[in-house]
């Protein structure tokens, strides 16, 4: 057998003989490795047969066998098969014809109907031809004759017969090649029937001439021609390539179902009442369209019997034809508006369009986006093409019926993963791409999966089209870097959360700045701090080249902190940040030392862009200008040049103060003494135009703080443990920016990262035993996360001073892995605990009453719920417990929704709570996209939700330098020489500065600081009645904060008893004890005796005791556990009566705004490591002559 099979392979024994090579002496005593383990069992009979088997493959090396594929395809039945059917443009082209020769055969009927005349006498073919055109009406008798036979001319019979030869010729070739075994199947087919009929007739009379005359219903080849219509187009769409239109194909089906049925009803009865009244064509055509229509004047009737039955017939084949085919025409219209069709191809190439790419649309995204993207004027002539797997829900569906967005959205719902849906959404003529990802999944992975795929589907597909990913997990980040703009969500999210701790309010900050608005939210309320919230929410980030600003121009060639305070004196607008023409990257506050050039772009915070502004001088302002010789910016004395002032409908005026600095007296940078100073107002020094060494009180922050933090400490006498600055050793993901930071000098094992239990390092097991110095920052998340990383980087900047670190304390639901440990073990202070924020256990373990500050992350697994809104319940009843139990802890809270928030600190009976909810729908109504800002909660920064972060992307399209300037606040990135995010406290002793402008000239000229906003507190007693008027709601007095007993105290820990104040809720609790209940019963019996005043006195006392009653429950509650724990009560701080408090951002506030006590300030600070390697000897001697600047305890805090 082995033999035979070669025998028939020579190939295979030709290749055997080359590998093996001929044996030897060797070979047989001892075998080759490379044979076989069978050969050696029959080593010598191989041996034998060795010559002829060579023989063998010498004869079958001199031949080569050619192999031909594909054989079966070189028949010539297979060759026509390949013309007629299987190529796509000769079917098409024999499609065509045969269409061709159907329509010609109907013209060629007509023809024969209107030469035909039936006065003139019908008969056979060279007959005697005899009249039958009387009908007699009262016969019953038909006469069949004028039915049966015609009047056909020579020429027009010979036309008739040759195409008919053709039609036959070509039908049997195609059932011939057709043919699959079933000639039946062939043969009672409905249009071979319909061939035979009109085909074979005429054939027949060429053999016998007297049945030339003979009726033929050629009529019936217009069903001929609407099948090969049909056949043809679905060749069509092949061979373009172009995807099939179901739609297209369906009405093109109808219509020709219509015209055929009306062509075949007006043939047939015209041809029946040849012998009845002899109607003509268009008689026939207008009785048909009249019958059809259901009108049926009855003008126009069949006389006899069989045309009468025709029309029976042509009725019933409209009532079962017609109905079937507008059912799929309804049914593919719906299909067709799910899908949402195609975006054409001359649409795309004619009109601007982007296209958002989401896995489901919900109707907050839906809004997000549309009001943001339309929010910008040079977008209004856009398309929106939204490009989603999933069917359009109803409330999309409803708001895309709107004429605002129905002539602007266009919803296909398809797949990013095809590219017959990009083909469709016209991704390669976009002007961009926006992915988002479904961040209401419970796998969030998955989710940052899709939106990877779908990112490369569109690279692949359109190269040139810009990309915009949002995606959710810093650890997909790299996937997608090759996008132009990428958001990554929990990076964003944790380091807001963490400045939040730090600065408050930062959340709040970012999400106004990166929001559209004019600044006319609030402005009809009768609130003072609503109007001036509202104004200020207005501002937004700007950049324009120096050389073409007006604000900018006229200090080329002075400092960057010059520029900064004469350009918000003079036109109120605030410079932030600039890029070099050479370097791409965006400096924030570059400090003095950078000299402006013309080549500049600036980046500044205003009310609007300079392009939309006009410029109105006052009146003493236009006398100064009169002799003022300027640098070529003003052209007369009073105004600008009219070119360069645009007039549009967002121009806003700004009036411009005295640019005149005033008279310096005195460059000290402290309060001057009281002897000889009169009345005279203190004096700030003023911004110099060059950067001055002498000037500045810089500090070098890579050397050690101070040496007194190496001293021991005055309360335990332990040595302080010596940090040091340098990059995190590991980073949890890939991507992550590198951050200079305070790092261990030795990283902690992981057993004393736990901060409940002991270990041989230590035997702390809870946050007393630590003696820590500052307040805690508790962040409970369900699980430690990549992005928890990015929580811990910005609060241990190396900016920050060594005694403002605050211990992070991370309660988790879920023990964190290895990975995550060996990241976060080199920083001090940081710690976690197993346990959930639900539990009083857990949260007094963790150290909750020495915490300052508490972050609530959302929870991956609560944000996909059965009712979309109900994703936050859980976190919302939570979090009013704890502020319940724990009433002077800020707790800063992340929300899946924002519209959830009104559910924070939740007062039933509060009238101005009810107001602010009046006010909301109100702003809603009058098309504000920040409609949730006057919300207590969100204002005071308290309440966070990531999809307010999503406007980030979206105005990146038009700003692409807004995701640089956000990562460089939040210190995401760090670029050199770029400033940070802080904030300072306005204190009883910096009350003499008055102003935010004087403020802004006091921080450039002495530290080259520059402020952006103010977060400001006010107190306020919530009232529980209904007044009828807001204005009754509101008592102000900031004097009587009871926040301002110790001054040098750090603001974070000064300020977390007002500022959440007002999460004690005055509920009325349902029990109370029994004295009180009677002591409430003797007030009520003598309330009609008292008068006004004693009944509301009666009232401030019977709820105060109602306050009293539950927090004394809730005070010994929470001693209760901590005894059962084991934790000392003495640090519970029991609830006081604090004043309730609002707090509120103003963002670029204008220069005269007045500073109040407690007013928390954002900063810029320009990169304390710009200039340490030049000016090292420079910093040495400022900070040795200027100790008091230097001072470890106001070194990175300014002091006015």
């Amino acid at each position: 057998m082995a033999r035979a099979k070669l025998k028939n392979s020579p190939s295979e024994i030709n290749s055997h003989v080359k590998t093996v090579p001929p044996a030897t002496t060797e070979d047989v005593h001892g075998v080759s490795p490379l044979l076989p383990a069978r050969r050696m069992g029959s080593l010598g009979s191989d041996v034998g047969q060795r010559p002829h088997a060579e023989d063998f493959s010498m004869d079958s090396s001199l031949s080569q066998v050619q192999v031909e594929f594909y054989v079966n395809e070189n028949t010539f039945k297979e060759r026509l098969k390949l013309f007629f059917i299987k190529n796509q443009r000769s079917s098409l082209r024999i499609r065509l014809f045969n269409f061709s020769l159907k329509l010609l055969t109907c013209l060629l009927y007509i023809v024969r109907v209107l030469l035909d005349n039936p006065a003139e006498g019908i008969g056979c073919w060279e007959c005697e031809k005899q009249n039958y055109s009387t009908f007699n009406q009262s016969s019953t008798e038909i006469n069949w004759a004028p039915i049966l036979w015609v009047d056909r001319k020579m020429p027009l019979w010979a036309i008739q017969v040759s195409v008919a030869l053709i039609s036959f010729l070509e039908t049997m070739l195609l059932i011939y090649l057709s043919y699959k075994g079933n000639i039946w199947e062939q043969i009672f087919r409905i249009s071979f029937i319909l061939e035979m009929i009109n085909t074979v007739p005429f054939i027949i009379t060429i053999f016998w001439s007297p049945l030339r005359n003979l009726f033929i219903p050629v009529f019936l080849n217009c069903w001929l021609a609407k099948y090969a219509l049909e056949n043809m187009i679905n060749d069509l769409h092949r061979a373009i390539q172009r995807t099939q239109s179901a739609m297209f194909n369906q009405v093109l089906i109808l219509i020709c179902t219509l015209l055929c049925l009306v062509f075949t009803g007006t043939c047939g009865i015209q041809h029946l009442e040849r012998a009845g009244d002899n109607l003509s064509l268009f008689k026939s055509f207008y009785f048909c369209i009249v019958t059809f229509s259901t009108v049926g004047y009855g003008d126009v009737t069949p006389k006899i019997w069989p045309s009468q039955l025709l029309v029976v017939i042509m009725i019933c084949v409209a009532l079962v034809v017609l109905p079937l085919q507008f059912e799929e025409l309804v049914y593919l219209w719906m299909e067709r508006q799910k899908s949402g069709g195609n975006y054409s191809r001359h649409r795309a190439q004619t009109e601007k369009h982007v296209v958002l790419c989401v896995s489901s649309l919900k109707i907050d995204l839906l809004m997000d986006f549309l009001n943001e993207f339309y929010a910008h004027p040079r977008l209004q002539d856009y398309y929106v093409v939204i490009l989603c797997p999933t069917e359009m829900d109803i409330q999309v569906r409803r708001v895309l019926q709107i004429p605002l967005w129905s002539q602007r959205v266009i919803y296909l719902q398809g797949s990013a993963l095809k590219d017959q849906d990009l083909m469709r959404a016209k991704m390669d003529n976009g002007e961009a791409c926006f992915i988002l990802s479904s961040r209401n999944e419970a796998d969030r992975t998955a989710a940052d999966h899709q939106t990877i795929l779908r990112a490369w589907a569109v690279k692949d597909f359109a190269p040139n089209c810009p990309l915009y990913v949002q995606i959710l997990k810093p650890e997909n980040k790299f996937h997608v870097k090759f996008a132009d703009h990428v958001v990554c969500e929990e990076e964003c999210k944790y380091a807001m959360l963490a400045l939040n701790c730090v600065c408050p309010a930062t959340s709040t900050l970012i999400t106004l700045l990166v929001h559209t608005s004019r600044g006319q939210e609030g402005q009809e309320s009768p609130e003072q701090w609503q109007r001036m919230y509202g104004r200020c929410s207005g501002n937004e980030v700007y950049h324009i080249r120096m050389g073409d600003s007006k604000f900018f121009m006229e200090y080329e060639g002075k400092s960057f902190t010059y520029a900064a305070f004469h350009a918000h004196k003079k036109y109120g607008v605030c410079l932030i940040g600039i890029r070099r023409e050479e370097n791409k990257s965006i400096l924030l506050n570059p400090g003095p030392r950078h000299i402006m050039t013309a080549s500049d772009t600036c980046f500044y915070i205003n009310i609007t862009k300079e392009e939309n502004s006009a410029f109105i001088f006052k009146q003493e302002e236009k006398q100064k200008k009169k002799g003022f010789a300027g640098r070529g910016i003003y052209d007369g004395p009073s105004r600008l040049p009219v070119h360069s002032i645009i007039a549009s409908m967002g121009t806003v005026a700004m009036d411009l103060q005295n640019t005149e600095c005033r008279p310096v007296n005195s460059s000290k940078l402290t309060l001057p003494s009281e002897n000889g100073s009169g009345n005279r107002r203190p004096s700030i020094a003023p911004v110099l135009e060059l950067a001055d060494s002498s000037s500045l009180l810089p500090c070098d922050l890579l050397s050690d703080q101070s040496e007194d933090e190496m001293t021991q400490s005055d309360d335990e006498g332990l040595t302080v443990v010596e940090y040091v600055k340098g990059y995190p050793p590991n980073s949890p993901y890939i991507g992550s920016s590198p951050t200079l930071c305070h790092l261990l000098p030795v990283k902690a094992p992981f057993c004393c990262l736990r901060l409940d239990k002991g270990c041989k390092h230590n035997s702390y097991e809870d946050a007393k035993a630590y003696g820590f110095k500052n307040k805690l920052i508790i962040v409970s998340a369900e699980t430690a996360g990549n992005g928890l990383y990015n929580f811990i980087v910005p609060l241990r900047a190396y900016y920050r001073s060594r005694k403002e670190l605050n211990p992070i304390v991370l309660l988790l639901d879920n023990k964190p892995e290895n990975h995550f440990l060996e990241a976060i073990c080199c920083f001090p202070m940081v710690y976690y605990m197993e346990g959930t924020i639900d539990n009083l256990d857990s949260l007094l373990q963790c150290g909750i009453i020495y915490a300052d500050n508490l972050v609530v992350v959302d929870k991956e697994s609560t944000m996909s719920a059965e009712e979309d809104y109900m994703a936050d319940a859980k976190t919302i009843v939570n979090v009013q417990t704890m502020f319940r139990l724990f009433p002077s802890l800020s707790i800063i809270t992340e929300l899946t929704h924002p519209s959830n928030m009104r559910f924070m600190q939740f007062r039933a009976k509060d009238s101005y709570s009810l107001a602010l909810s009046k006010l909301e729908k109100k702003e809603r109504e009058n098309g504000s996209n920040l409609a949730f800002m006057f919300r207590l909660p969100f204002a005071a920064g308290r309440v966070f939700s990531i999809s307010m972060l999503d406007t980030l992307l979206y105005q990146s399209f038009v700003k692409d330098y807004m995701i640089t300037i956000t990562r460089l606040l939040l210190g995401l990135d760090t670029t050199p020489g770029s400033g940070y995010l802080c904030a300072m406290k306005i204190t009883e002793d910096d009350l003499w500065i008055r102003t935010y402008g004087r403020l802004f000239q006091k921080l450039c000229s002495s530290s080259a600081e520059i402020p952006i906003g103010i977060y400001r507190t006010e107190s306020h007693m919530f009232s529980t009645s209904e007044p009828h008027d807001i204005r009754t709601q509101i008592s102000i007095n900031v004097e009587d904060c009871e926040d301002t007993k110790d001054v040098k105290e750090h603001w974070n820990i000064k300020t977390s008893h007002h500022r959440n104040s007002c999460s004690s809720d005055q509920s009325e609790h349902p029990l109370l004890r029994r004295k009180s209940m009677q002591w409430a019963r003797r007030l009520s019996r003598k309330g009609n005796k008292h008068t006004s005043k004693t009944a509301e006195w009666i009232s401030q006392q019977r709820l105060s005791l109602y306050r009293r009653s539950e927090r004394q429950e809730l005070s010994e509650l929470v001693k209760n556990r901590m005894k059962h724990l084991g934790l000392p009560t003495t640090g519970y701080d029991e609830m006081n009566d604090h004043q309730n408090t609002l707090s509120y951002v103003l963002i670029n506030p204008p220069p005269d705004t007045r500073l109040e006590l407690n007013d928390i300030v954002y900063l810029i600070r320009s990169d304390p490591l710009a200039h340490v390697a030049n000016d090292s000897h420079s910093r040495k001697s400022s900070c040795s002559n200027k100790l008091d600047p230097c001072n470890p305890e106001t070194r990175d805090e300014t002091q006015l």
